[in-house]
């Protein structure tokens, strides 16, 4: 993929777009892409940035350089010697890097291949779904350092794979491999090697962005917005979501198009 009109990246974190599609990439294969301080800021800025490029980027897929992990986790030894108010700002760090993800319009997805733990995992719980080789782990072992999640796990996790299973993961600490986490649904779908994990995750996108992009983008504001609402609070966010889908072009385009029998012609507006 060409690089065109990226945002600024940092050396431990490169991005590659093109055809509305960014692949950002963290690239500390030695240090199994640990997520140290300047990792997550410059993950904070690059999805600012995509984000300020609005429709220009209709799908973004997140990655590990080096094929052994996705992020092993956070860079334990750059919190080492923390002081408990400066745990609690590297936290917020983390948490500004899931919210932009969450906030981007666009779909994104964790493309895993290796470890995802501790961090790496809480990351990947932040995009929209997670695919993954055969050969991935998962895992929240904070555990195991006398420390808890940090950056949305204890948020998230449950969500993803039900209050009783995160418990139990985050509780003993222990590490599932592909095939469970494919079970439990923390995984959506797995392949049998990095190939085809990326062509599965391009086909996907390319099937979203045959979509309205407002349709897609209201979407996962509301789904973002609703997950831990109480169900009056959550379908409220549903109704404003549909009354904004009736302001755009997309959705009278689509509705025509419907009527009238022939393929919709989708600007993004």
């Amino acid at each position: 993929m060409a690089e065109t009109n990226a945002p600024a990246a940092a050396p431990d974190v490169l991005v590659e777009q093109g055809g509305g599609i960014a692949i950002v990439t963290i690239d500390r294969p030695t240090a199994l892409n640990a997520l140290s301080p300047e990792v997550l800021r410059a993950l904070l800025g690059i999805f600012e940035s995509l984000a300020a490029a609005g429709s220009d980027v209709r799908g973004v897929l997140l990655t590990g350089a080096g094929g052994r992990a996705f992020v092993a986790g956070a860079d334990i030894r750059s919190m080492s010697s923390l002081t408990p108010e400066q745990g609690a700002d590297a936290a917020r760090l983390g948490h500004r890097v899931a919210a932009a993800i969450e906030g981007l319009a666009a779909p994104v997805i964790a493309c895993v291949d290796g470890f995802a733990l501790g961090g790496g995992l809480e990351l990947a719980l932040a995009c929209d779904f997670i695919y993954a080789t055969d050969a991935s782990s998962f895992g929240q072992p904070e555990v195991h350092l006398g420390l808890i999640p940090g950056f949305g796990g204890t948020v998230r996790l449950p969500r993803a794979v039900g209050l009783a299973r995160a418990k139990e993961l985050i509780y003993t600490g222990r590490r599932i491999d592909a095939a469970e986490a494919a079970a439990i649904g923390l995984v959506v779908r797995t392949f049998s090697d990095r190939d085809a994990l990326f062509a599965g995750a391009r086909a996907t996108l390319d099937e979203v962005t045959t979509n309205a992009a407002p349709a897609v983008a209201i979407s996962k504001r509301v789904l973002v917005g609703a997950a831990g609402r109480r169900t009056e609070s959550a379908t409220e966010l549903e109704v404003e979501g549909f009354s904004d889908a009736f302001r755009t072009d997309d959705m009278h385009e689509g509705v025509a198009a419907f009527i009238e029998k022939r393929e919709p012609r989708f600007t993004g507006a």
